[in-house]
């Protein structure tokens, strides 16, 4: 499959899904969007398709076409939605244009408010809030962009075939966040909180471990052997999803 449909997937199933978590946990993007009544569907022709509802507040994530959207944001393929999620490019709407407004004007707060976070600039990380905001929705990116990669990246769908069935829950102490992969065959699944029953678990010490694992500041080996990093249960399946998660970056930096 083509590098720039698979991150074009990424984009919509693992990135643009974090629209759901920024309103509860940035207090600026729960102000912007506390009288927000819309729903926008982002279609790519022949490929992927997600959308966002807004609701006073709230923010729901889907995949596929929604019934009502309020707006319809069309792309001519792939690469024409990655340059959007890049900055360079604008969509085609097809629905909606008494909104275009809030298009241009009011949506993009958003974005730039999940990008404020994804993508955060030196010095930001330093404050304890800002550090635990990007952990979560970095960490919720990361699993997101696993279950993709196991389906569709030919390296990823090797490792997938000879990863054992089963539950990874990945946990941050004191009080996560906490995320779960359902691996079987085929099928990729992930959840938000805490497996009733895990095969494996990768148990972050605390948010700092957490946070400089995940942007890449902390090797894994070496959190490991200092016990910043506990590893429990299938030990195959854990290694296997790290496998995955080192092609992430490939994709989405």
């Amino acid at each position: 499959m083509a590098m720039e449909l698979v991150k074009a997937r990424l984009n919509l199933f693992a990135v643009l899904r974090n629209m759901e978590d920024l309103a509860a946990l940035d207090p600026e993007t729960a102000t912007l969007t506390r009288d927000w009544n819309i729903t926008i569907q982002f279609s790519v022709r022949g490929g992927p398709a997600a959308w966002l509802e807004f609701n006073h507040g709230a923010c729901r994530h889907g995949t596929g076409a929604h019934p009502r959207p309020t707006v319809k944001l069309f792309f001519l393929s792939p690469a024409h939605l990655n340059r959007m999620f890049d900055g360079k490019g604008s969509p085609i709407p097809l629905k909606g244009f008494s909104r275009l407004g809030f298009l241009a004007r009011d949506f993009p707060k958003a974005t730039q408010r999940l990008e404020h976070y994804l993508k955060p600039k030196n010095g930001l990380a330093q404050d304890p809030d800002f550090k635990r905001v990007n952990t979560t929705l970095t960490l919720y990116t990361a699993v997101h962009a696993v279950r993709e990669l196991a389906l569709l990246d030919p390296a990823c769908k090797k490792v997938a075939t000879h990863t054992p069935a089963g539950v990874l829950q990945i946990s941050v102490l004191p009080d996560g966040p906490d995320v779960s992969v359902t691996i079987g065959p085929g099928a990729w699944t992930v959840a938000k909180g805490k497996a009733a029953a895990p095969t494996a678990m990768m148990t972050f010490r605390d948010m700092d471990v957490a946070h400089a694992l995940l942007n890449n500041q902390l090797d894994s080996f070496r959190a490991v052997g200092e016990g910043k990093v506990m590893l429990r249960g299938m030990l195959p399946i854990i290694d296997n999803v790290g496998l995955i998660l080192d092609r992430v970056a490939g994709y989405l930096t």
